[in-house]
């Protein structure tokens, strides 16, 4: 024997309204639907669970026995709901995110400390490893990336900002070294890099505007023969500061050091293509409002260094 647990949640219903009328109208089900599976349950079970007048629904000994299991399965459903709606009013849960800790720690601080006080039934596990996560297997809602993003049928992504950046060096540096005019200048200054992936340094690639046409424009790529890499750009960014060389870096992470008069921007008129921060996250029809909210707050944390949003692209 099989029982459908939709027929004793009808039955429940039944008799904690009173009437087929009204467990019909609470279910959103048409009254004969409502008769016809309370009557399919009875076939199912080979015994009467109700006993029916005009005017009142009467249990049989058996029906009471049934309703104690209905009412069970009743209250798991109300208590699903119940836990449904107060997750959609306030966020609740664990919410596990992965990031570059130099992009959290420079441009997300107050952001993160307000979800944190805003939400406290939150449970916020940060991933600030330069690892690239795997989200599906190691159970994670969101990663932070950047660049272009490979094909995966698992994940989707929402664009967050599109950063610029150039080069940076201090005034002390320039002033010991001079300050190149043209980008085969760098080739021979100590060059502050980024350690790729494959353990070679990820070269600087330059383009400039041919006479001043914003469509026509130089490519140059190159890597100095002097170089220290290294695989975390917040790093790089304060061997600049000390001094120790010229070091590739998000215009949205020197500026507060250009503001100081602690960097200079090196060949200004040469830019590279921005990079676009990407939330990445699993495929799900229903995402939970901890993620949602998260990933807006982030999103406006990082309006004001948008590329895209400043020139309206």
């Amino acid at each position: 024997m099989s029982l459908d647990a939709d027929d004793l949640l009808v039955f429940a219903r039944v008799i904690e309204s009173g009437s087929f009328s009204r467990a019909a109208e609470r279910l959103q089900l048409p009254k004969s639907t409502v008769s016809r599976r309370i009557a399919a349950l009875e076939e199912r079970l080979g015994e009467k669970l109700l006993q029916r007048s005009t005017r009142r629904l009467t249990l049989t000994e058996f029906g009471q026995g049934v309703l104690e299991h209905a009412r069970v399965l009743a209250g798991e459903v109300d208590g699903a709901l119940a836990l449904a709606l107060h997750r959609q009013q306030r966020p609740t849960g664990r919410l596990r995110v992965s990031m570059p800790a130099d992009f959290a720690n420079q441009m997300l601080t107050p952001m993160l400390s307000r979800f944190v006080g805003d939400y406290p039934e939150v449970q916020l596990e940060l991933d600030l490893s330069p690892r690239r996560v795997d989200l599906i297997a190691e159970g994670f809602d969101i990663a932070v990336r950047m660049g272009q993003l490979p094909p995966d049928s698992q994940l989707a992504a929402r664009r967050l900002a599109m950063f610029s950046s150039g080069l940076y060096a201090s005034p002390q540096y320039l002033e010991r070294h001079g300050e190149p005019q043209l980008p085969e200048g760098l080739l021979s200054m100590h060059g502050l890099m980024i350690l790729s992936r494959a353990g070679e340094p990820l070269p600087w690639r330059l383009f400039g505007i041919v006479d001043g046409q914003a469509d026509q424009r130089i490519e140059w790529v190159g890597v100095p023969d002097s170089r220290t890499l290294v695989n975390a750009p917040d790093m790089l960014l304060q061997m600049a500061r000390a001094g120790l060389g010229i070091t590739w870096v998000g215009n949205q992470y020197a500026q507060a050091f250009v503001d100081r008069g602690e960097l200079l921007r090196v060949l200004p008129a040469w830019c590279a293509e921005p990079s676009t921060c990407w939330a990445v996250f699993p495929q799900r029809r229903l995402m939970p409002l901890r993620t949602r909210l998260f990933l807006e707050a982030m999103a406006a944390a990082l309006t004001p260094f948008d590329q895209a949003a400043m020139y309206g692209m």
